[in-house]
């Protein structure tokens, strides 16, 4: 496919963002491979922090959050000085507005460790080294279909959560992008599109995409 008939800057930053199990993964590395980009991926295998803080939420919350806002503002940076030309696997914001608030909010992060995370959020964003995207990809779809997704991925650390808490993230994610107006945003149905086995699904999204930067 031939990326300039789609008038996407090659220096564009595209962000996927959406609940877990919606195929973040997978659109960032089809998209990049399309248009010539580079792609950011989320480093979930190398984390210290994930496996213990599936097993206790209240005590490693907050070192789960700094962990992952050092590791996106470093990611940032290196955006940063290649110039752009990227799709990211998930953006920095969705940590902050959704998973440390709700984890504030529910008690399993205190108070003291929140407004730490918070400043040191802001610290890091308002930088002359943190691009903002270009565009915010959301992948949106039915929560039943979704949590079918997460079982049936099965990661061991996923599928042994309370289903309780991949709904109540799922409303949070809800919630979260009818306020986000950092970017422009384009919401994707996880339903309505194949990836891995159709190429006309790529063709129509890497369309919706030059429309919608056309008119940003």
């Amino acid at each position: 496919m031939d990326i300039r008939q789609h008038n996407i800057p090659k220096n564009s930053i595209i962000t996927i963002a959406g609940t877990v199990g919606v195929g973040k993964t997978t659109m960032t590395k089809r998209l990049a491979e399309a248009l010539g980009f580079q792609a950011s991926f989320e480093q979930v295998d190398v984390n210290p922090y994930l496996g213990l803080f599936y097993e206790d939420f209240k005590s490693w919350s907050f070192h789960l959050q700094i962990y992952f806002l050092a590791e996106r503002f470093k990611e940032q940076k290196r955006i940063f000085h290649a110039g752009g030309g990227f799709v990211q696997d998930r953006s920095i914001y969705e940590d902050a507005d959704i998973f440390a608030r709700m984890h504030y909010e529910n008690g399993t992060m205190s108070e003291i460790d929140y407004k730490t995370y918070v400043n040191l959020f802001e610290a890091m964003v308002l930088t002359p080294y943190f691009p903002h995207p270009d565009l915010l990809i959301y992948l949106d779809g039915p929560l039943d279909y979704i949590l079918e997704r997460i079982h049936l991925r099965g990661r061991p650390m996923e599928v042994k959560t309370a289903e309780e808490y991949w709904i109540e993230l799922y409303h949070r994610y809800e919630h979260w992008i009818q306020q986000f107006d950092v970017c422009p945003v384009l919401k994707l149905n996880i339903k309505e599109y194949d990836l891995l086995y159709d190429q006309a699904s790529l063709d129509s999204v890497i369309e919706e995409i030059s429309v919608k930067m056309q008119k940003r």
